[in-house]
């Protein structure tokens, strides 16, 4: 019988798929393309478990499985647009709300590269499904009075939160003119986030927490990493820290499956 496998590497992952089993663990994150993604799908089926987990790769990379599998954190009216027939009866309901101007968000775009404005559900209805706009996209309405939050987690080692602003563009992007102003999470907020986390099982998360006047918090979009422009944290000691969270699930996995081969 083989020992258990560590797969370490995307070589290794492609090179030994067919081959893994329960008891097998895929320390790596796969550069998966769109289609190939279901293979996670296999996986789990065969008991093959990773880190990080299978669904926080997915959601990472996916902004409408986002709003699929978290939408109970989310502001209210965020819809996955599929095609037109979505948007044709997203837009009934829409229709009967005081929102004017609306938000897209492109499936798999980031750093704000794939956020636009409307000022109406018509224009998002003329651009849906070309190439300004392809489909599959999230649809929400603009809040103007919207305050953006990046908060920090690395399991429990480390955590911080900055507010975004940005005065010359309505994408709080740091990147793109915006600046942080650091922000003192409470127990709740910290709470809201890990209840967050623990949904996608992200073991550490970038993640996006907003409050549209008073109301909220409400999640805007998670990733298990992000850019630290902005953060207190070092891209070394973020780094540091990651790597020794992995160390530490991957001896525990070596106390749990034994004997355990690292595959590279």
């Amino acid at each position: 019988m083989r020992p258990f496998y560590i797969i370490q590497t995307y070589k290794a992952f492609i090179k030994h798929f067919h081959e893994l089993k329960k008891g097998d663990l895929v320390a790596v994150r796969p550069p998966l393309k769109k289609e190939e993604t279901p293979l996670f799908l296999d996986l789990t089926y065969r008991k093959v478990e990773a880190f990080p987990s299978f669904l926080s790769q997915l959601l990472s990379v996916s902004k409408t499985l986002q709003v699929h599998i978290l939408k109970n954190f989310m502001p209210p009216y965020t819809y996955v647009i599929r095609d037109q027939n979505t948007l044709l009866q997203v837009m009934t309901d829409l229709a009967q709300t005081p929102f004017k101007k609306f938000i897209t968000k492109e499936d798999r775009a980031n750093c704000g590269l794939g956020i636009k404005l409307w000022n109406s559900l018509e224009d998002v209805f003329n651009f849906a499904g070309t190439e300004v706009l392809p489909f599959p996209f999230v649809l929400q309405p603009f809040f103007e009075n919207l305050k953006d939050i990046r908060v920090i987690i690395l399991g429990n080692r480390y955590f911080e939160a900055y507010q975004r602003e940005n005065l010359l563009n309505f994408r709080k992007n740091i990147f793109f003119g915006g600046k942080a102003i650091p922000y003192k999470l409470n127990k709740e907020e910290l709470k809201f986030c890990k209840i967050v986390m623990k949904r996608g099982k992200f073991p550490y998360a970038h993640l996006d927490m907003i409050y549209i006047g008073k109301e909220g918090p409400f999640l805007g979009e998670i990733n298990l990493k992000g850019g630290i422009k902005g953060a207190k944290i070092s891209s070394e000691e973020y780094n540091k820290i990651i790597q020794e969270i992995t160390e530490i699930y991957l001896k525990n996995w070596e106390k749990k499956f034994s004997p355990v081969k690292y595959v590279k």
